[in-house]
């Protein structure tokens, strides 16, 4: 089969893979006919997350068709159409059976940091991911949701990722009616969580951002209030006097995680892996909430150590929440959010490219081009 594969740093190519074939009862193969790039792989590409291995293939947001299945996989069938979270469950561990499925402690024996996920690095299992043809799905009869049959791959393709992980963002920060959320990062997480904000009942959602393009569709797709970091003197001032006359907002949520922009000093020391990127939107996110308000992190920190200010946090009485998403227990509900025309996902995609052009998708969406907000890749496509 043809499939993305790492070459190292900022270096990914199409190739030639073998076809993988089922190793578990449990599992089954699935021809991928959408596959997203999510921001989280750019971690994976510029060398951030701990053993990436070269020869790797990306991809963990993706929707396809059943091909087989093992012998014990039940309520799945060859020809089904399948939408599949990106952390592989097993469904009967002590997380799995409270809802927790990204803590799965079955699918991944290469960490205990949580499950076992498609397409990033050996550090979350090892498992091949979606930027190919086909792939396996492990548990294939815990994990992946079917497709109704009136409802196209493209409409719920980001129910795998990005959809339930802005919701559990905005969730985490357990908004009150009424009250003010900002979220920093205006990338399709950001997006999906500004819009969820919403259906919790927030009085007033702000969004945080430096491209035009980006606040842009914050404003006219998630319907936010937005704001240039790049054009005030001081972000956290001028939100805290945005939001209750100097107070701060109820709630912050970082969309956006270690590759933040923002801070010459966390870049400098991520650049020398003194710290594990820049969480510049973190920092922000503490110094700008309200005291006692809450604090909701969705923004990827692949590797241990960051310069954070906890002594703020503890000293303003924060809550802060964070996990990677528990996908699996949001499916059912946002697609009900989905068929009620409440939220249209295919609205933020911006560029779509056959398989074969992968790295140009890559360098789109990493460098922002051509006002790239979320490239979905065609493996069908010639």
């Amino acid at each position: 089969m043809r499939a993305l594969t790492y070459r190292g740093p900022h270096r990914v190519r199409v190739g030639d893979k073998p076809e993988p074939r089922i190793e578990h009862p449990r599992d089954a193969i699935v021809r991928v006919t959408r596959a997203a790039i999510c921001g989280s792989d750019l971690h994976l590409l510029h060398g951030l997350v701990p053993d990436t291995r070269v020869g790797s293939t990306f991809g963990h947001e993706f929707a396809g068709v059943i091909e087989e299945v093992g012998p014990e996989v039940a309520g799945l069938k060859p020809g089904d159409r399948v939408v599949v979270p990106f952390n592989i469950a097993c469904g009967d561990c002590f997380f799995c059976r409270r809802g927790l499925t990204a803590s799965c402690e079955r699918t991944n024996p290469n960490s205990s940091l949580g499950s076992g996920c498609f397409g990033y690095s050996h550090m979350t299992g090892g498992y091949e991911g979606a930027h190919a043809q086909y792939v396996r799905v492990p548990f294939a009869d815990v994990g992946p949701m079917k497709i109704p049959d009136d409802m196209d791959d493209e409409s719920v393709l980001f129910l795998g990722d990005i959809f339930p992980t802005g919701y559990q963002a905005a969730e985490m920060g357990e908004i009150k009616e009424g009250e003010t959320v900002v979220v920093f990062g205006a990338g399709p997480v950001g997006l999906f969580a500004a819009k969820s904000c919403w259906l919790l009942g927030a009085g007033r959602v702000i969004v945080v951002d430096r491209y035009d393009y980006r606040l842009r569709m914050a404003r006219d797709w998630a319907g936010a209030e937005t704001v240039d970091y790049e054009e005030v003197d001081d972000i956290v001032s001028y939100l805290q006097e945005m939001c209750g006359g100097g107070r701060g907002p109820d709630v912050c949520i970082d969309a956006v995680g270690c590759e933040a922009s923002g801070s010459a000093l966390h870049t400098f020391l991520g650049k020398l892996k003194i710290e594990a990127g820049q969480p510049t939107a973190l920092e922000w996110c503490i110094h700008t909430v309200r005291k006692a308000g809450n604090v909701s992190i969705v923004g990827v920190y692949g590797p241990p150590w960051n310069l954070v200010p906890i002594g703020t946090a503890m000293n303003k009485g924060l809550t802060l929440r964070m996990n990677q998403c528990n996908v699996k227990r949001y499916m059912g509900y946002l697609l009900e959010q989905i068929r009620a025309g409440r939220v249209d996902p295919r609205g933020i995609i911006s560029h779509r490219l056959s398989l074969e052009e992968a790295p140009r998708a890559y360098h789109l969406f990493e460098n922002k081009e051509d006002d790239c907000m979320k490239c979905v890749l065609l493996p069908e496509a010639a």
